[in-house]
């Protein structure tokens, strides 16, 4: 989940450097939703002592 949070990341970056404002925001959209889930699994993980199936 992370990885997809990085490369949403990347592709808004990218498109925000050459004016894809649109696909930019979207991008970035993505990855704000992709970390926070990630954020909350990795929390949940912790809390219960066992790992998340990958």
């Amino acid at each position: 989940m992370l990885g997809w949070a990085l490369t949403f990341l990347i592709i808004a970056l990218v498109a925000g450097l050459f004016g894809f404002g649109l696909v930019g925001g979207m991008a970035y959209g993505a990855a704000k939703i992709c970390f926070f889930v990630f954020l909350v699994l990795a929390i949940l993980s912790v809390l219960t002592g066992r790992r998340l199936p990958t």
